[in-house]
């Protein structure tokens, strides 16, 4: 998938099978489309390739071919997608193809691509090792220099290269589970997030993220996570015993989102200033509750609070709005929507009245250099985001006090309260049900 492919066909067959060609041309019709697509997940409206829909079959058949991804490698920090060098080794032999030509590269040997280099003038190139493993030594991650499955291509840009890794999509779950999941979890925690990663990563190559590199995401938060975290066995299983199992909801797979740590219940689309319906019916509210109460109750982030002096409030505030508010005279939650997540924030100060809508932007003109207190006593800087949008605020004694509970968005599903649900004997399909109400595992 993703790839551009070109026909060449002659004029007179072309004449002579006239209806043949009109057959066959259809099926690179998604390589032409284009659409606008809003992106829930990011608020944002973007330019994507879309693709021609297809049947629910050949979705399944789709998926049980095992399709290859494309994703944007980014630069150290995720700060951007142009690389001004890309340094590559391999323990095996490499193969890189440009244009027409071949070149050979030993094992142990580094290769060095600048910006410049004469091979990018003559196409993109595409780099192979032999064992399948080459090592990008320009970059770095978590775990120190990232190692790739698949083909590595380079692209040349404006400014620089742009690097994208062509893999099968059940070999980039294998590093995308353990990237967003704590391999420990339980097993059919693991599970769970196998599906729901499958299925979001699916759902996004429905559509091309950077259609002028042909590529439909990258390897950060703005998707999923694709780090460079070891290979580990049982991620490896997870991803192996859910092979091509996806979430569907209305005879669609649907796009699953989730997050770290729920409060005891979720909320719905709603929360990110989108109007609940059929479509995204599966993300509704529901209590992460089983007979012995919340799941998550005993985990530190279930509870939190944090105590902010009013003039650290206000300037807050201020440089997180762009908004000379004067002296702040209240904050407080003006609507709330399911689940109790705040929806509207409402900062009243001498100068002017500021509102701030959807949970994302109400987290980000709360947040700034203050402690979190956890619930087992542990703290953690607010940062630019306050921990989640499930909320009270209330002044006493010339401060604000927060007290809320949950870590992330609360949009579909908590992974700690998978892993809680898997300690007490849930399955992973039990799991995906609880927090995608009238969904399928298929």
């Amino acid at each position: 998938m993703g790839r551009n492919y070109k026909r060449n066909i002659f004029l007179s067959l072309l004449i002579l099978c006239t209806a043949f060609g009109i057959a066959v041309g259809s099926q690179w019709l998604p390589e032409q489309a284009r659409t606008l697509k809003y992106r829930i997940h990011s608020g944002k409206e973007e330019k994507n390739n879309s693709r021609v829909s297809k049947t629910p079959e050949e979705e399944k058949q789709e998926l049980s071919d095992n399709p290859l991804i494309r994703v944007v490698l980014m630069t150290n920090g995720y700060q951007g997608i142009i690389h001004k060098e890309v340094r590559l080794r391999a323990d095996s032999e490499l193969t890189l193809t440009y244009g027409n030509r071949t070149e050979q590269i030993a094992a142990g040997e580094c290769v060095v691509i600048a910006a410049d280099d004469a091979r990018l003038s003559e196409g993109n190139i595409r780099i192979e090792a032999k064992d399948g493993v080459l090592q990008i030594e320009s970059m770095k991650r978590g775990d120190g220099v990232p190692a790739y499955n698949g083909v590595i291509e380079l692209r040349r840009a404006e400014d620089g290269i742009v690097v994208v890794n062509e893999l099968p999509i059940e070999t980039y779950l294998c590093r995308v589970v353990p990237s967003e999941m704590p391999a420990s979890y339980e097993l059919e925690a693991l599970k769970a997030q196998a599906v729901c990663a499958r299925s979001y990563a699916y759902r996004q190559m429905e559509n091309y993220g950077y259609p002028e590199y042909e590529a439909h995401v990258n390897d950060s938060t703005d998707y999923q996570v694709y780090g460079n975290s070891l290979p580990d066995e049982r991620a490896d299983r997870a991803v192996e015993e859910t092979k091509g199992q996806t979430v569907w909801y209305q005879g669609k797979i649907v796009t699953t989102y989730y997050y770290s740590t729920s409060c005891g219940r979720t909320t719905n689309a709603e929360a990110w200033g989108s109007t609940p319906s059929e479509e995204n019916g599966y993300l509704q509210s529901v209590d992460v509750k089983g007979t012995d109460g919340d799941y998550e109750k005993a985990l530190p982030w279930y509870r939190w609070y944090a105590k902010i002096p009013e003039q650290e409030m206000e300037d807050n505030i201020r440089r997180n709005t762009g908004k000379d508010i004067g002296e702040l005279k209240s904050v407080e939650v003006t609507k709330r929507g399911a689940g109790d997540v705040a929806l509207v924030l409402t900062a009243v100060g001498s100068k002017c009245t500021v509102t701030v809508e959807t949970e994302n932007k109400i987290r980000t003109a709360l947040a700034g250099d203050y402690d979190i207190v956890k619930q087992d006593g542990s703290t953690r800087n607010c940062g630019k985001l306050l921990p989640s949008a499930f909320f009270t605020i209330k002044k006493e004694k010339g401060s604000y006090c927060i007290e809320g509970g949950g870590f992330g968005h609360g949009i579909g599903m908590s992974q700690t309260g998978a892993n809680e649900m898997a300690k007490q004997g849930k399955n992973y399909r039990e799991i995906l049900e609880l927090f995608y109400p009238g969904v399928n595992v298929e």
